[in-house]
């Protein structure tokens, strides 16, 4: 019998990429199975899950807005109307479980999931579990985490450390350095750093790159330099004309296993996905956590691989100041980068979206 299976959540390309990865992971082992996706009207899920081929749903609720506590006057009546809608959808299509990935819908879809007696699955991505997961855990069937000790937020009977879903794509790397060298115009002779800050860019990656061409490019030192749309057009403005023929600005990476493959040291963000991404990658890698998210998540994703011996983090407020010297530094110190590849490499969990989809389906069954 075909199993019904609803995912929520969303919000970011963090969320929503894992939940896509599941559903995929899901429909390989068993084909027949079922998906509806809940999200957030307004939010990117809404685009990118047809895209990848799903059905989703929207509800009409939002965060907690802490710039403006007048904006949240509204926000119990959204909710109230969220769950009545998702009682509906979950009755509907009569779904036999609910995974829940983080962002806003899923919130009041694994709230009523919970209610109607459905079992329920967190995929908690981050190594400091948000207020919505911590409530939602204590009545999940299991909770799929990606690091350990997180026995501090839910039951750990119900732990499963499965590590945060990937995209495969991204991570095959092997035996592409030289072609992708050449697919970026640089040299194959050179020592190479990757610098994104995601999808949407990061401003301070971008200030402390564009600081340190001249530093960069005394050491001989070649930059595939991701600044994301927002900022590309004033970058280009900016500095277009008289960038080096080593450092390769561009707003995002059609091909992440070309970047991954030749870089010799990455710099990045801490998300979540980002960071599951860099451990099988296994290179060296330097954070520079974003302040600008909940509960600074990011901090501790970092301090996870710092505590390890397995990425250098440098603060977001130092990063000016830091950033491109410790770049240098890395780059001269080829212990160091050895030593920093092989303990990062030793936190893969490349199988996450496999794992979770069979633990979901076991568990259905029983």
């Amino acid at each position: 019998m075909a199993h019904r299976i609803i995912i929520s959540g969303g919000g970011t390309g963090g969320h929503i990429f894992p939940a896509i990865a599941i559903a995929n992971a899901l429909k390989n082992i068993a084909p027949d199975t079922e998906i509806l996706f809940v999200g957030a009207n307004g939010k990117m899920e809404m685009e990118r899950v047809p895209a990848a081929g799903y059905e989703i749903v929207g509800l009409d609720i939002v965060g907690i807005n802490r710039q403006s506590l007048l904006k949240n006057i509204g926000l119990p009546f959204k909710m109230l109307k969220s769950m009545w809608k998702a009682r509906k959808v979950l009755k509907e299509f009569k779904a036999e479980a609910a995974i829940g990935v983080g962002g806003y819908a899923s919130g009041p879809l694994l709230m009523m999931a919970n209610m109607m007696g459905l079992p329920t699955f967190i995929q908690e991505q981050n190594s400091f579990a948000g207020v919505t997961n911590k409530k939602l855990g204590a009545k999940a069937k299991r909770i799929c985490v990606a690091y350990e000790g997180m026995d501090r937020f839910f039951p750990a009977d119900r732990i499963l450390l499965t590590g945060n879903p990937i995209r495969k794509s991204s991570v095959a790397i092997e035996g592409k350095r030289e072609e992708a060298i050449h697919a970026f115009g640089l040299d194959v002779a050179k020592r190479t750093v990757l610098v994104t800050g995601g999808s949407l860019g990061a401003l301070t990656l971008n200030d402390c790159i564009q600081a340190g061409i001249p530093d960069l490019v005394a050491q001989g030192i070649q930059v595939i330099w991701q600044c994301g749309s927002y900022y590309h057009e004033k970058l280009q403005a900016e500095i277009g004309e008289q960038l080096p023929e080593s450092i390769k600005l561009m707003p995002f990476l059609e091909r992440m296993d070309y970047a991954y493959a030749a870089a010799d040291v990455i710099v990045a963000r801490a998300g979540a996905g980002t960071i599951s991404e860099l451990c099988v990658i296994g290179k060296p890698v330097i954070l520079v956590p974003s302040p600008n998210v909940s509960d600074d998540h990011q901090t501790k994703n970092a301090l996870a691989l710092v505590k390890k011996d397995a990425a250098i983090m440098v603060k977001d407020t130092e990063a000016r100041g830091a950033l491109v010297k410790e770049i240098i530094a890395l780059m001269q110190d080829s212990a160091k980068q050895a030593q920093l590849g092989e303990e990062i490499k030793k936190l893969a969990l490349p199988d996450a979206d496999e794992v979770i989809a069979n633990e979901v389906l076991e568990l259905i069954k029983k």
